[in-house]
């Protein structure tokens, strides 16, 4: 299927069945509107088992686990109530493991991100999962940095959900990566979904919250810069990966963002730091490292001008909304 985007799907006993038919649903539905190359989608389980899931309806797996070879382009580990049972499955884990190898890019739906983190694919990385399993995630790996704020959060080719039907922002977001907008939109209209989720939701799309930009060279950067926080974002950096040059970008920043290349990227870190202060027990030092701040001190500076209070008031408050970018400046990658 060398003309085809692979998925794989892995499930397990007591998954919840919204995280397995919101991904292949939406993913069929692309097919269907023309998503060129197409994705060929399986449900896959270790020894081929049916997968019964917490709503008691049996799914028969079309592939055993153990039995896929070759590349994948997507691995999606779903959740559910068994997440916990399938985390301390050491077959499981060790195909997990095995297919995230050779996979393109690797994504878990809701609790399924316990999945990722007992197989070792989320260390150090920054995460999202179902805001009532977040605190209990961070608390069994220490290394993974837990932001319950949005929806879904891409670092590097890892890519995690919130609760349930967060999977259509994530898949949705995983259509407008692959084929662009116009599908993604395409594919949400005939699910009768929020292409913008209603803003006092606590859990906000970085994808769908705020209209993506137009210009599709600039909505890539602005994903890469989510998804690489701690990496060299320097405008110079940005305009040599997008083959233009600093004074280009700028101007592309500047029309389609109302801002420069180096704010919005201080903003996406501020915002993204402020939501670990929020869900993590992490030092302002390890939070600085994490996105892409020189020192605690250039955070604290940076809190200061977005938000004109300091990380430890912000780790103090009652729950705070999920920030977002101040108008002019909301880009996709929040």
């Amino acid at each position: 299927m060398d003309n085809h985007r692979r998925v794989l799907i892995v499930a397990y006993d007591d998954a919840q069945i919204l995280d397995i038919a919101c991904p292949s649903g939406a993913l069929d539905i692309a097919n269907r509107y023309g998503a060129t190359p197409p994705y060929s989608l399986e449900l896959g389980t270790v020894g081929r088992r049916a997968a019964r899931s917490s709503a008691g309806i049996v799914l028969g797996a079309g592939q055993s686990l153990e039995a896929v070879t070759g590349r994948l382009d997507t691995l999606i580990v779903v959740g559910g109530v068994g997440c916990e049972d399938a985390a301390a499955d050491g077959q499981l884990l060790g195909q997990v493991r095995r297919l995230a190898a050779q996979s393109r890019r690797v994504a878990s739906v809701c609790t399924g991100a316990y999945v990722l983190a007992a197989a070792g694919l989320l260390d150090h990385r920054r995460v999202t999962t179902h805001w009532g399993w977040g605190e209990r995630l961070a608390e069994r790996h220490p290394t993974v940095a837990v932001d319950t704020g949005p929806l879904c959060i891409r670092d590097g080719n890892v890519y995690t959900s919130a609760g349930v039907t967060s999977a259509l922002d994530l898949t949705l977001s995983l259509i407008e990566e692959d084929h662009g907008p116009t599908l993604a939109r395409a594919v949400a209209r005939e699910l009768v979904t929020y292409l913008h989720r209603p803003a006092d939701q606590a859990q906000i799309s970085m994808y769908l919250a705020a209209p993506p930009p137009e210009n599709r060279l600039v909505r890539d950067l602005m994903a890469y810069v989510d998804g690489h926080l701690a990496e060299d974002l320097t405008p110079t950096a940005l305009a040599a990966r997008a083959g233009i040059s600093s004074r280009h970008l700028t101007r592309l920043f500047t029309a389609h963002l109302g801002t420069t290349p180096a704010r919005a990227v201080r903003t996406v870190r501020t915002i993204a730091a402020a939501r670990l202060v929020r869900s993590s027990g992490l030092s302002m030092a390890a939070i600085a490292r994490r996105c892409g701040f020189r020192a605690a001190e250039t955070l604290r500076q940076a809190f200061l001008d977005h938000y004109g209070v300091t990380g430890d008031r912000i780790r103090r408050m009652p729950d705070m909304a999920s920030p977002r970018l101040p108008p002019g400046q909301q880009t996709p990658g929040t």
